[in-house]
Order: structure tokens, then C-alpha cells, then sequence
């Protein structure tokens, strides 16, 4: 691959930082994880038009909400079924998203993750790329 290509917040860390990995087909399961947070969220990943710092990348605010065990505050979510189809989702897609490829799960492993029990799957440990750590709640920073 001579050059990168792709869309800013889909491109896996390792195509434009050659020290964190290689480009392999786990930098696909990275771009599949944003993009499934992207649906679940109902908004692009980076949203500049938010006061409070810790709102503008999407997968550290969700993650928060997940690591914090608080209210997802997601539209479309009707009743308990989605609301764990939505968890499962987040989860799957945050440990599509690490930084390291080797420490992302094959799409086998992925569809998986998807079709089993919410309750077997872990929190990922935070990706290297997010946020500094601030709760979601706390004042705009700038």
C-alpha cells in the first residue's frame, strides 16, 4: 500500500502510524467497529459542535457511559430488548476499535460476539487513542 485511504475516524491507527502495527485485514474490523458505533449512536463519530470536550469523540463518551455502567441516553431505544442489543453492539464495536490490531477480534470472532449472550462479553480495555481521562459530566474544557 502505497498510499492511505479511507475516511478520517474510519482509518485504523496502524495505516498512518506504522510503529502501532501493520495493515492487515484487522484494519477492517477497526473501520467495521467506528462504523457500527456510528449507527448505534445516530451521529458521526467526532462532533465539534459540543460545549463539553469529552462529547466530541463519540467512542470515548460511549465507552465512559458503558465503563461508568450509566444510561446510554440513545435515541430509538424502546425497551429493555434493545437496550441490550444496543449494549452488545457498543461493545463488540469498542473492541473492534482498539489501537493495537493483534488485541482486536477477528470478524469471525466479531459475527461471534454478535449472535451470543451480552452477559459473556467484557469490557475492552480503553483504546490507547481516546480521550484524556475526564467523566462525561464533568465542565467544558478548552
Amino acid at each position: 500500500m502505497l498510499v492511505a485511504r479511507g475516511t478520517i475516524g474510519y482509518i485504523a491507527p496502524e495505516v498512518f502510524c506504522r510503529n502501532i502495527g501493520v495493515v492487515s485485514y484487522k484494519s477492517d474490523v477497526y473501520s467495521f467497529g467506528m462504523l457500527v458505533l456510528e449507527m448505534v449512536g445516530g451521529r458521526k463519530n467526532i462532533n465539534v459542535e459540543v460545549e463539553c470536550t469529552s462529547e466530541i469523540y463519540f467512542p470515548y463518551w460511549i465507552y465512559k457511559r458503558i465503563e461508568l455502567n450509566e444510561e446510554l441516553a440513545l435515541r430509538n431505544i424502546m425497551d429493555d430488548s434493545d437496550r441490550e442489543k444496543i449494549k452488545k453492539m457498543i461493545l463488540v464495536s469498542l473492541w473492534c476499535i482498539q489501537t493495537n490490531p493483534s488485541d482486536r477480534p477477528t470478524m469471525h470472532r466479531v459475527v461471534e460476539m454478535l449472535e451470543g449472550n451480552v452477559e459473556t462479553l467484557q469490557v475492552p480495555p480503553k483504546p490507547f487513542l481516546s480521550s484524556p481521562s475526564v467523566s462525561p459530566h464533568s465542565s467544558p474544557s478548552h
